[in-house]
């Protein structure tokens, strides 16, 4: 029981800073790896076309791969 409740209170604790960082800061937890896209996978669905939002950020990120002439 005792290693329960220690359990029980470092994720409090763990929460607690979570919670207190969110506030402070105004930011969102993200992920640091770039998604799908820097394993090189378009889509993430199984569909034959991507969806017009999916589409218009594809096209964005063509453009700015474009070396400037």
């Amino acid at each position: 029981m005792q290693t329960f409740i220690a359990a029980f209170v470092v994720f409090l604790l763990v929460f607690l800073a979570m919670g207190i960082g969110y506030i402070l800061k105004k930011r969102t937890i993200t992920g640091s790896c770039g998604g799908l896209a820097s394993v090189g996978i378009e889509k993430a669905c199984d569909c034959d076309t991507p969806c017009a939002k999916r589409q218009e950020a594809m096209a964005k990120a063509r453009e700015q791969q474009r070396p400037d002439s």
